[in-house]
């Protein structure tokens, strides 16, 4: 199987929700093709380079994976047709460095992953004093 990525962006305008939708969807183009997806990035909502369908910013997300070339073919027409894409590349990594450098991108968007778990904020308890004692002089 050859390694892959895929960075496409989300229109700023949809709810996180919706968002989450349209990244999920991408995701199962992959896995009912038989693709490995190995490592995703969330980058966040990012100002683009040039206003895109009259958009200037987008909510970027890249998939590490990996699978056969036909696979690419359908995850891109997919990602041609859905309204709520307005841009995506796709790169495949062949030579030794290339491999090299997949897998460091892959193993830092799993540590991003990982440190946002860990992030995750904690219930708080409430601290409760205990009331002072009172001290009489005789």
């Amino acid at each position: 199987m050859t390694c892959y990525e895929t960075l496409f962006v989300v229109k700023p305008t949809l709810t996180e929700e919706e968002i989450a939708a349209a990244i999920t969807k991408v995701k199962n183009v992959l896995a009912k093709e038989g693709a490995e997806l190995v490592g995703t990035n969330d980058m966040g909502m990012r100002k683009l380079a040039y206003p895109v369908e009259k958009n200037d910013r987008g909510y970027y997300t890249i998939l590490f994976y990996k699978a056969e070339g036909t696979v690419i073919n359908e995850l891109e027409r997919n990602l041609k047709i859905s309204e709520d894409v307005i841009k995506f590349l796709s790169v495949k990594y062949v030579k030794n460095k290339e491999l090299a450098q997949f897998d460091k991108l892959v193993t830092a968007a799993n540590k991003n992953i990982e440190a946002e778990k860990v992030e995750a904020p904690a219930v708080e308890t409430p601290v409760v004093e205990a009331p002072a004692a009172e001290t009489t002089e005789a």
